[in-house]
């Protein structure tokens, strides 16, 4: 296997990723475009006009494609593309990788500036509509969220704060660490995010505790993996097979109450604290576009076991990981109004995962629990070993005690009512074209 070019068994590189293809979508052939056409992310937009309803589409440049517009004008054709013609992508999460790998190179062929049969520009605008001009919606009916805890610097640093003798449990080396979250409270990028209120921990000991808004609003710098066709209830997922479970990724703000998660974690993990929103990017990035950004799994430090049989696969340790870049912006209110830009927070990367997004799958069918198409599946916190790569303010500003220096003379050492967090992502590999996530966004409001 090439290291200039990974590419595991089940997302192949075709035409779709050639670096010399442009589109007739101007704004797609910008160097700095999250959206070029090799990247073609789904989502779920409404027009601002008459033409109104939730449908499936396609984000190319600063425009998206209409796939059931394309579908009407005899441009596209098939089972994928006719799943396209609803509220959510749930019809199309259900089909087979071959059918949206299909789809994929339709779609690619159509845009191609320099392909056999470019539209006129009076279809082009029928097809296309400008992004600026719709309303992005939240791409799935999410059935179920389970949320990892996928990286072991973030597992260590947190842990170092409450067992600083025992930092990483001895169970976190073997197995995939997660939480069934809420799906109800997943919300796309844009909405606001009101600060949740619940029980903190008594300031004294044999006291009782206060109920109030959280004092300790955090961000978690998370990616979000899209599960396509599940499995059935009581049979497993093999990790040589788990890749096709999986449509794509986005990126993922689990947002988290610091306090009241202190006070309530025992003997159960994350509860209130958790389940009071997590915001999700409007675009789906395939497996097929991050085709030519895969890179092998984490590489365990020696000493480390070896993942048990059903964790374990050679396919996966080569290719399993994802070389995707992550930033964390943070601007607050006084920023905005003096006209400033947001401040970055953290850069890390999804490289330092421990576990891999096919293993999380995997692991999670193990005992037999039937995944469907919409689950989401968080990795947890994002985090690498510099304090500058820290995913969450918990760490970034070591539970408060190392506060953020922002621009104007501010400080943070949680959020405050009125900032915006907005995370960022994107791929790039020397002779490939750079792809992006989008954004994905949210500013916090007052409690209730």
């Amino acid at each position: 296997m090439s290291a200039s070019a990974p590419i595991h068994p089940h997302a192949p590189i075709d035409e779709t990723h050639d670096p010399e293809r442009r589109s007739w979508v101007e704004s797609a052939n910008a160097p700095d475009s999250d959206f070029p056409i090799q990247n073609l992310p789904f989502g779920v937009f409404r027009r601002s006009g008459g033409d109104g309803w939730p449908r499936v589409g396609i984000a190319i440049g600063d425009r998206i494609l209409d796939v059931t517009a394309a579908l009407d004008e005899d441009l596209l054709e098939g089972t994928a593309a006719e799943a396209c013609d609803a509220p959510s992508m749930n019809p199309l999460l259900a089909l087979a990788p071959e059918d949206w790998r299909g789809l994929r190179r339709q779609v690619s062929a159509l845009l191609d500036r320099d392909g056999s049969a470019v539209p006129s520009e009076a279809v082009q605008e029928r097809i296309t509509v400008p992004m600026a001009e719709c309303e992005l919606l939240l791409p799935l009916e999410v059935g179920d969220f389970t949320d990892f805890y996928a990286s072991i610097h973030h597992a260590t640093n947190v842990g170092s704060m409450f067992r600083p003798d025992n930092p990483l449990l001895p169970n976190y080396r073997w197995i995939p660490i997660g939480y069934h979250g809420r799906a109800s409270s997943v919300v796309v990028s844009g909405s606001p995010v009101r600060r949740p209120s619940g029980q903190r921990k008594p300031e004294e000991e044999g006291g009782s505790p206060s109920f109030g808004p959280s004092r300790l609003l955090d961000y978690e710098l998370e990616v979000g993996i899209v599960v396509g066709g599940g499995n059935v209830l009581g049979t497993s997922i093999p990790l040589a097979d788990a890749e096709r479970h999986i449509f794509g990724l986005c990126l993922l703000n689990d947002w988290s109450a610091r306090d009241l998660q202190a006070w309530e974690y025992q003997p159960l993990g994350p509860f209130l604290a958790k389940s009071f929103a997590s915001t999700i990017s409007p675009w789906i990035i395939t497996r097929d576009a991050l085709a030519p950004f895969r890179i092998p799994a984490f590489t365990r430090p020696e000493g480390d076991p070896e993942p048990l049989p059903h964790l374990l696969d050679e396919a996966d340790r080569a290719a399993g990981g994802f070389d995707l870049t992550l930033e964390v912006h943070l601007r607050t209110p006084a920023m905005e109004e003096a006209g400033g830009g947001p401040f970055v927070v953290s850069r890390g990367s999804f490289r330092d995962m421990y576990w891999t997004p096919a293993q999380m799958v995997a692991h999670h069918a193990s005992n037999g629990c039937n995944l469907r198409p919409g689950d989401l599946l968080g990795s947890g916190t994002v985090s690498g070993a510099a304090p500058g790569s820290r995913g969450c303010l918990l760490e970034r500003t070591w539970r408060g005690t190392e506060p953020l220096d922002l621009p104007g003379g501010e400080t943070r050492k949680f959020l405050q009512d009125g900032d915006e967090v907005i995370l960022r992502g994107w791929c790039r590999r020397e002779g490939r074209v750079a792809i992006g996530f989008g954004s994905c966004a949210g500013v916090v409001t007052p409690a209730e």
